[in-house]
Formats: C-alpha cells, sequence, structure tokens
C-alpha cells in the first residue's frame, strides 16, 4: 500500500500485490480499487502482478475540490504507470474507469500497455444527441445530481440496487455485496461524486477510439440499465480496430459481482 503524486500534487492511493506481468484494474464510479475482489484474487492466484488505486475524490486517495475531467484523469492513470515503472501492462477499466483508459492511450499512447479491457465501460459515449441518438438522456444525469445533493446516502442505496439488478424477485447479489458498496462509495468526496456524473455522462471518447492500437476486450452485460450496452459496448467494439466483444446476456452492470467467475474466466483467457 502506498501512495503516489499526481502532476498537481494530489496523493494516489495505490495496492500494488504480486509478481509476475502487470494488470492495472481502474474502478467505477462511485467505488474505490477495493471493488475488484472477486477479480483481484484471481488475477493474484493466476501469477500477475495487479495494481489498484481510487480515482483522485474517492476512497483513501486525496479529495480536491476540483479536477474532475477525463484529461486530469488519464494523467493520473500516467502517473501509476510511470511512478511504478510499468511496462508491458495490461490495463482494465470497469464502467468509468474504461473512459481513463482511452484517454489515456491518446494523451499517451501505448508504449507501456500490452492490452485493454474494457467492462461495462462508458466509452465511447453516453449523452444522446442528434449524433448519438441511444445514448441517456442529459435529464437522467442532472437527476443523479440532484439526487445526491439532497441525500446522498439515500442516492447510493437506491442506485446500488439498479447498479446489480437487485428487484422484487432478482437477487443477483447478498446485502452484504450492497452494504460493501455503499461503504465504498461514502468513503468519496461528495463534490467528485458530483462531477463525475458530469464527467462520466458528457465526455465524448469518440476521437480517443483510434488510439486503441492494442489487442483491446469488451465485456458487458445485455442488461445493463447503468450503462445501456448499445451507445457504450457495442459502440465501442465496432469503433476498436480489431476489439473482440462478449455480452454477458441478461447481466447488469455490476456484473464483477453478479458474474465474477465468469468474467475472471474471460479476463484471464485475455490476458495470457
Amino acid at each position: 500500500m502506498a501512495y503516489i503524486d499526481a502532476k498537481d500534487g494530489t496523493k494516489l492511493h495505490v495496492k500494488d500485490m504480486g509478481q509476475g506481468r502487470p494488470v492495472v484494474l481502474i474502478h467505477g464510479w462511485p467505488l474505490t480499487g477495493d471493488m475488484f475482489e472477486y477479480q483481484t484474487v484471481a488475477l493474484l492466484e493466476a501469477g500477475y502482478r495487479v495494481i489498484t488505486y481510487d480515482r483522485r475524490g474517492f476512497g483513501q486517495s486525496g479529495h480536491p475540490a476540483t479536477g474532475y475531467t477525463y484529461d486530469i484523469f488519464a494523467d493520473d492513470l500516467a502517473s501509476v504507470i510511470d511512478g511504478l515503472d510499468l511496462q508491458d501492462v495490461s490495463l482494465v477499466g470497469f464502467s468509468m474507469g474504461g473512459g481513463e483508459i482511452a484517454r489515456y492511450l491518446s494523451r499517451h499512447g501505448a508504449s507501456r500497455i500490452a492490452k485493454a479491457v474494457l467492462v461495462a465501460s462508458v466509452a465511447p459515449y453516453l449523452l444522446k444527441d442528434d449524433s448519438n441518438p441511444d445514448g441517456v438522456d442529459g435529464s437522467v444525469f442532472e437527476d443523479m445530481k440532484t439526487q445526491i445533493r439532497e441525500d446522498r446516502f439515500a442516492f447510493l442505496q437506491s442506485f446500488a440496487k439498479t447498479f446489480y439488478g437487485v428487484g422484487l424477485v432478482s437477487r443477483p447479489v447478498s446485502q452484504g455485496v450492497l452494504d460493501w458498496s455503499f461503504v465504498l462509495g461514502v468513503m468519496a468526496s461528495p463534490k467528485a461524486t458530483i462531477d463525475c456524473v458530469t464527467a462520466f455522462g458528457t465526455t465524448d471518447f469518440r476521437p480517443d477510439l483510434a488510439a486503441f492500437t492494442i489487442p483491446t476486450l469488451v465485456i458487458h452485460g445485455t442488461a445493463d440499465k447503468t450503462v445501456p450496452i448499445d451507445p457504450s459496448g457495442r459502440a465501442a467494439a465496432k469503433g476498436i480496430k480489431g476489439a473482440r466483444l462478449i455480452e454477458y446476456d441478461g447481466e447488469p452492470h455490476g456484473l464483477f459481482a453478479t458474474a465474477p467467475e465468469r468474467l475472471n474466466k474471460d479476463l484471464l483467457a485475455f490476458l495470457v
């Protein structure tokens, strides 16, 4: 466990475990690097070096008042990679974390990167507009920010149920996972929680897709109500040359916990 300084001095909380070829896991909103519990264990047991870190404003990283843009997030990822002097690294980005990969590659290139995996990722573009008719209406993101300002704690509890596909009948994760997710979420700065809705909801990564010059795997659940598959997973696979798309039929957004064994198997098969 350590801290790495971002370019602006913000402390980034990093966990660096194991030996072997490095894999950097980039977490989703509004969680922390610890969300990859199932994946971390599987990768370590398979002989990989596993690096997780908390995005600025989340978990145990610094909580600055500003700086929640993808250019800065990508530069933070570069600080982690450079600070640990990682080479031949595979990047795995979940949800919001997929945007970091896209922007990192376009800003910093792929010289240190071996492979990329986008899991339920927001790339290439979530916002609905004339150029993206399958996207998410902007009012959805504005409503999220309103709810967070009014009662962030109630929002996080409600959001987690949609995130994991919990319904009156469906119970794909335990109450323990819901409670754990709440704990990770409340660790975040409320300002970061709000500002990142704008970042992941409105950033257009379509120009960044050309920077994926490495083998890329896209994994997405067909029942994802948080990041719908059409403007994200399917569009990313179509826009990234040579990318492979694996659709998880009926899986929600939080498939790292609802389908961990399948996800781990697919990750390990791709990373070999």
